[in-house]
């Protein structure tokens, strides 16, 4: 499509977006002192309450109130199996089977826990291969993991890093990295969508040469569930944890969601920190202290989970249901990524840099290095949330915005292009 850099021309693409409706679906935060919707590109750091969330919310307290502890059973939505109500949705963002995904725990802590199982060092084998600009708490649980087995971070860690110059890795360095380290690493843990740059790393071709190496390869979906299209089940990847406070819009904090392969459901020899929730259904009210553990991915459960963070985490995936699941969002996205780097690189030029690599090796994220002589990057920042912008900074010198396709438009980006451009 030939865009436009107008006012005209954008309204002219959200008349014709099957999609606009959704906007509908979300409550967008107003503008300090006005009527006026903020733009909202923050999708990537927390995402807007779906209009369905209270009154799940409430369905579920309304439940507590009336029936104390029978909510567990005698309701709709009874709260001892209400995770299994969020499987099969869950799975479709990622391209699982319903048996493969649970929502459990928090992102990191279900790395710890996919690590407990899937980071089985030996005397050959002990490293781990990680991106060196990985996300903070990706990098301490890694390196964590290191210790407690016995291995010094320095000789077992191994980073990948872009070339000189560059912001992002290429997958011809990957792939090189992998074979030339294949017979000491025990794991390679990467992101799907790298949370600094939006750069997609292309899991599938990442999982296929670890795989042919015999090594264990699991995924951090942070920045990727809700986002980008995914086939985790046929990509053949071990493991993959992602929270769904971003992309999938169920609130801070909210509960994280895990992927285990079905090859590893029914291993008996996979190690894991086993608690009460994994154990077989049909006998954990027998309180027997021999361990069963579920043949699914339901397996790795500790706890019972907090039932309102899963009712957010269904009023979610219920609004992503409306909108016709993944593939059509992602189609939109693209679309409207393009026209926000259309007109940033049609007006500004000499101002700003896009680090987020073009097409299908970027989500919903661009990420804008400010290169101003006049003011810092964080300036520029300050001045345009003052004006009505939400989105994220991140050191250096790096503005990270978000068009989501659920709730964002094309107006957004002429909208947030416009403050930019007045801010620089």
């Amino acid at each position: 499509m030939q865009f436009e850099d107008s006012l005209a021309f954008a309204l002219s693409l959200d008349q014709r977006d099957s999609l606009a409706p959704m906007r509908a679906a979300f409550h967008v935060p107003k503008i300090k002192g006005s009527d006026e919707e903020e733009v909202y590109f923050c999708g990537n750091s927390l995402g807007l309450q779906p209009k369905l969330t209270s009154s799940y919310l409430n369905d579920e307290l309304d439940k507590w109130q009336k029936l104390g502890v029978k909510g567990h059973f005698d309701c709709e939505y009874p709260w001892m199996p209400y995770h299994e109500f969020l499987a099969e949705e869950s799975a479709k963002l990622v391209g699982a089977k319903p048996s493969e995904v649970v929502c459990m725990n928090s992102l990191t802590a279900n790395l710890h826990f996919m690590m407990v199982s899937f980071y089985r060092p030996d005397e050959q084998r002990h490293k781990i291969m990680i991106e060196d600009h990985a996300f903070p708490s990706d990098h301490y649980a890694v390196e964590s993991q290191l210790q407690f087995h016995g291995h010094d971070v320095d000789e077992s860690l191994v980073l990948l890093k872009p070339r000189e110059g560059e912001e992002c890795l290429r997958l011809d360095d990957i792939l090189a990295a992998i074979d030339e380290h294949a017979d000491e690493l025990a794991l390679i843990m990467l992101p799907g969508v790298q949370y600094y740059t939006g750069q997609v790393m292309d899991m599938q071709a990442i999982t296929d040469a670890a795989q042919h190496h015999d090594i264990t390869v699991g995924f951090d979906l942070a920045h990727a569930t809700g986002n980008i299209e995914m086939q985790l089940h046929d990509w053949g990847v071990d493991f993959a944890a992602w929270c769904t406070y971003k992309y999938l819009n169920s609130g801070p904090g909210s509960v994280a969601g895990c992927f285990v392969h079905e090859k590893h459901h029914d291993n008996p020899d996979l190690p894991r920190f086993a608690g009460w929730w994994g154990h077989d259904k049909k006998t954990r009210f027998k309180m027997e202290n021999e361990f069963v553990p579920i043949q699914s991915a339901e397996g790795w459960q500790l706890s019972n989970p907090p039932i309102l963070s899963l009712a957010a985490i269904r009023a979610s995936l219920d609004t992503f249901k409306q909108a016709g699941g993944i593939a059509p969002l992602r189609n939109k996205s693209k679309q409207l990524t393009a026209y926000l780097r259309f007109l940033l690189q049609n007006r500004l030029p000499k101002h700003v840099d896009i680090i987020t690599p073009n097409e299908d090796l970027s989500g919903c994220q661009l990420s804008i290095s400010i290169r101003s002589d006049d003011k810092t990057g964080q300036q520029v920042f300050n001045a345009i949330e003052a004006a009505g912008v939400t989105c994220d900074w991140r050191e250096p010198n790096v503005i990270r915005v978000a068009p989501v396709p659920l709730y964002n438009s094309f107006t957004d980006c002429v909208r947030f292009v416009n403050i930019l451009e007045a801010a620089l």
